[in-house]
C-alpha cells in the first residue's frame, strides 16, 4: 500500500503556521510526551492555547493536548557508495506525526502519538530508516506516584520514544525520517540534581507498510540510566544497559549475541568551556564465544560569547574497539546498540564500530536565528582485522582484503535558520574523499558528495 498526502496538508499547515506565529512561545521538545501545558489553564483561548489546552472538565484537571509535525525533506547523493561513475540519485522524505495527551488530574496521563515516514524517489527504493508508512509511535500511561518540587516517581507502560545522553547508545533517531521506539516498563525518580531511569523493553521489527511493524514478543532492552548534577561542577552519567540480539552480523561471524554494557559520562554544555568524555566496557556471550569490547570519545571546545557571532571551536576524538582476528570466536567489536547514526556525517557509511576518528569543528551564530558548523572528519579502522560497520552498528563490508587503516575523510557544511518557535530551515553538503582502505575494497572508486534541505514544522 502507497500513501500519497494531498498538497492540501501542506498549505494547511502552513496556514496553521502563520496562525500561530503571534501565539505565546513554547519550548518544543525533543521528545514530545516531556512537554507541559498545563500553565495555559487560565489563559486566553486562541488556536494555539486551545490545541494545547483543552479541559474536559469543570475544574479544569482534566485535559488533552495536541500537537504534531510536518517534515520534508530532499537529499540527492553522487557515488555514494564510493563506485565510479555510480551517478546521482535523489529522495524526497516526509514525516507527519500527530500526537494527543490526556490529562487526568496530576497523576495519570496518557499519552498517544502516531507517525508516518515516506520516501520517493531514491532508484534503489526507500531504506529501513526513510519509510515505515503508518506506525503507532507512542501509546503509553503513566502513573506520577509522587510529584513536588522535590521528588518524582513515576511508572510508564506501553509503547515509548527513549533518548539518553549524547545519543551514542540509545536514541531516538531524530536525524532519520523514521524514529525509533520500544515496547515494555520504565519506573523514572527524580529530584533536582539527580534522575535515574530503570527499564525493561523490546525493540519491535519496522516494516515499510500501515500498522505492519511486528513485536518481538522478547525483553531485548533493559538497563538503567542515572544522571547526577554537581553544582559548578558539570554532570555525571551512569549506566548499564542489557541487549539480547538473536542473528547479529560481524565480520566475525553471525550468531546469537547476549551483550551488558557499563558506561560512565562527564559533560558540561553552555557558554565558555563545554566538554564530553565518555567511556563504555561491553561483556557477554556471541554465540559460543565472548565478547570484550569498548569504547572512549573525549570532546572538548570552547565558546566565545562576547565575541561577534559567537564562534564555538571544538575538538572531538573517537575511540571504537574492533575485532582482533575474525574466525576465532571471540568478539572485540563494539555494539552502539541503538545509536542516532549520522555521527560522522550527513550520510555516512562509516559508523561508531571499528573506527578511530579525529572531529575539529567550527560553529557560527551569524544571527539570533541562523547558525552555520563546518566539520572534517578524519576515519581511521581500530583494528585491521576488522570490517566497517554501518551507522546503526549493522556490518557493511569486511576489512580483511586490506591491510590499510586510513577510511577517509568527510568535509561538511551546514546551515540552520529558525523563522520561530515552530518552524524551522536545515540545509548541509558533504563530500567524502576516499582512504586506501575503500580503494583496497572497491575496484573502481570515487569521492562520494551528499547534500540535503529540510523544512521542518512542529506545533
Amino acid at each position: 500500500m502507497n500513501i500519497n498526502y494531498p498538497r492540501l496538508a501542506i498549505a494547511l499547515a502552513a496556514c496553521l503556521c502563520f496562525s500561530l506565529t503571534g501565539a505565546s512561545g513554547q519550548d518544543i521538545k525533543l521528545m514530545r510526551y516531556d512537554e507541559d501545558y498545563s500553565h495555559l489553564k487560565d489563559s486566553s483561548r486562541n488556536l494555539y492555547n486551545t490545541l494545547k489546552f483543552l479541559p474536559l472538565s469543570a475544574d479544569k484537571k482534566v485535559y488533552l493536548s495536541f500537537g504534531g509535525e510536518i517534515r520534508e525533506e530532499y537529499g540527492g547523493k553522487i557515488n555514494e557508495d564510493w563506485i565510479s561513475n555510480q551517478g546521482f540519485n535523489s529522495s524526497f522524505l516526509q514525516r507527519y506525526s500527530l500526537y494527543a495527551d490526556l490529562n487526568i488530574g496530576e497523576r495519570l496521563r496518557f499519552f498517544a502519538q502516531v507517525n508516518s515516514a515516506l520516501e520517493n524517489g531514491s532508484k534503489y527504493g526507500p531504506a529501513p530508516v526513510d519509510e515505515d508508512q503508518l506506525a503507532v509511535q507512542n501509546l503509553f500511561a503513566e502513573y506520577r506516584i509522587l510529584k513536588d518540587s522535590s521528588n518524582q516517581l513515576a511508572v510508564r507502560i506501553g509503547r515509548q520514544e527513549i533518548n539518553y545522553g549524547s545519543g551514542r547508545l540509545i536514541s531516538v533517531r531524530e536525524g532519520t525520517t523514521v524514529r525509533q521506539y520500544f515496547t515494555g516498563g520504565k519506573v523514572r525518580y527524580a529530584t533536582p540534581r539527580f534522575s535515574i531511569d530503570a527499564f525493561v523493553l523490546a525493540a519491535d521489527e519496522v516494516n515499510f507498510g500501515v500498522f505492519d511493524n511486528r513485536p518481538s514478543h522478547q525483553a531485548n532492552l533493559w538497563g538503567a540510566y542515572s544522571n547526577l548534577n554537581i553544582q559548578k561542577g558539570g554532570n555525571f552519567d551512569f549506566y548499564y544497559l542489557g541487549i539480547r540480539r538473536d542473528r547479529t552480523e560481524f565480520e566475525e561471524g553471525t550468531g546469537k549475541e547476549i551483550r551488558h554494557t557499563l558506561a560512565t559520562r562527564y559533560w558540561k554544555s553552555g557558554g565558555g568551556f563545554i566538554y564530553n568524555l565518555e567511556a563504555a566496557y561491553q561483556f557477554g556471550k556471541f554465540g559460543k564465544g565472548d565478547i570484550e569490547a569498548w569504547t572512549m570519545a573525549i570532546e572538548f571546545g570552547y565558546t566565545f560569547e562576547q565575541v561577534r557571532f559567537k564562534p564555538s571551536v571544538n575538538l572531538r576524538n573517537d575511540y571504537i574497539s574492533g575485532d582482533k582476528k575474525a574466525g576465532d570466536g571471540k568478539l572485540q567489536t563494539f555494539n552502539p546498540l541503538f545509536p542516532k547514526g549520522g555521527y560522522f556525517g550527513f550520510n555516512p557509511l562509516v559508523g561508531p564500530s571499528n573506527l578511530i576518528d579525529l572531529h575539529p569543528y567550527l560553529t557560527l551564530a551569524l544571527t539570533d536565528k541562523l547558525s552555520v558548523q563546518a566539520d572534517v572528519v578524519f576515519n581511521w579502522r581500530y583494528s585491521l582485522n576488522d570490517g566497517i560497520y554501518r551507522p546503526g552498528g549493522n556490518f557493511n563490508v569486511p576489512g580483511s582484503i586490506s591491510n590499510h587503516r586510513f577510511i577517509g575523510t568527510t568535509y561538511l557544511l551546514s546551515a540552520d535558520y529558525k523563522f520561530n518557535n515552530h518552524l524551522s530551515l536545515s540545509c548541509g553538503g558533504q563530500y567524502f574523499r576516499v582512504g586506501d582502505f575503500i580503494k583496497d575494497i572497491v575496484p573502481l572508486w570515487d569521492n562520494s558528495k551528499f547534500f540535503n534541505a529540510q523544512v521542518s514544522y512542529k506545533f
